[in-house]
């Protein structure tokens, strides 16, 4: 699935008209948004407004985090939202307790895979998020939409970007040994958008 959508070919449109689209959807996973997306992505940046008024590279974030959910939407693939929404976790390793339904990994088949049952897996500690790979999701497809596109974001925004479902990490702290120490700064500024 995410050497098809590497391939950054289903629309070319700006920040806005992809924000509009968002009026269409309505994440399942979320148990606080019962509203369209775009309300979560303009509350989302005005409170950072409010808070780090000097960050404009962070309001803008907060504003395009979650547009990579337009995968749900027919003219996307229309991907089912299991496979666009919810938590992210790295793959080709153990999967930890703290993710989201950990017992049905249980029927995956690196779940019994010695090369991937262990706590790194097929990673060394220390090799930086950038080197593991991820469970798709939304979060990877705008990551890869905004590096692509020649984005301005600095490593922080593109870090909060590709790594704010990853719930395990920044909630209770799985899978830190894989963090390096851009990954540790930038971290610090996941933890405060969260």
């Amino acid at each position: 699935m995410r050497e098809e959508y590497m391939k950054l070919d289903k629309a070319e449109m700006g920040i806005w008209e992809c924000c509009e689209l968002l009026n269409e959807i309505v994440d399942e996973s979320d148990p606080d948004l019962d509203e369209p997306q775009i309300q979560h992505l303009l509350q989302s940046a005005e409170a950072i407004r409010k808070d780090y008024p000097n960050e404009d590279w962070l309001h803008l974030t907060a504003l395009i985090h979650d547009l990579g959910k337009i995968l749900v939407l027919p003219k996307f693939g229309g991907l089912p939202q299991w496979a666009v929404v919810g938590d992210t976790f790295p793959v080709g390793c153990a999967f930890d307790e703290s993710n989201v339904h950990h017992k049905y990994f249980k029927e995956n088949p690196d779940f019994n895979n010695p090369k991937h049952n262990t706590r790194n897996g097929v990673y060394i500690e220390g090799c930086g998020l950038d080197n593991v790979l991820m469970s798709w999701g939304h979060d990877d497809y705008m990551y890869m939409v905004a590096k692509e596109n020649g984005t301005t974001l600095p490593s922080a925004g593109l870090f909060i970007v590709r790594y704010h479902s990853f719930y395990p990490l920044h909630k209770y702290g799985a899978y830190s040994q894989f963090m390096n120490e851009e990954d540790k700064e930038n971290f610090k500024w996941l933890k405060v958008f969260k």
